[in-house]
């Protein structure tokens, strides 16, 4: 019965999971930072075509730099190297804390100056 009120007996916790999930976000920022996983607000990128669109992928975190770390670490795992449509929000709990969190489409792009002539294809 005390089982209902406390959850199901929890697995210990890897201890390699936190040192994963702060080189997963600190790979996610160097990429970010220096221009190779870029994020746009639009549907498209200007001078560059969508070659695949993945699907969506969101984060969360406590504050805003966080959140968008999570996204781009979860567009880099799926195979994205680019994310549009980016949105975020910002949720203000009854405890006083606040939560951030941000989605996008997670897609991969042509490599620049690969695209082929006579083709069409969406570009802005």
């Amino acid at each position: 019965m005390l089982s209902l009120f406390t959850g199901a007996q929890r697995q210990p916790k890897d201890p390699n999971e936190e040192l994963k999930r702060g080189q997963r976000l600190q790979h996610a920022k160097e990429m970010f930072y220096s221009g190779r996983l870029p994020v746009v607000t639009t549907p498209a990128m200007k001078g560059r075509r969508i070659k695949k669109v993945i699907g969506l992928v969101h984060g969360r975190g406590y504050d805003a730099e966080c959140a968008l770390l999570s996204l781009a670490a979860s567009a880099m795992e799926i195979g994205g190297d680019a994310i549009i449509g980016y949105q975020e929000a910002v949720a203000f709990p009854p405890d006083g804390s606040k939560s951030f969190s941000c989605y996008g489409t997670a897609v991969v792009l042509e490599k620049a100056g690969a695209s082929k002539p006579g083709r069409r294809g969406v570009t802005h």
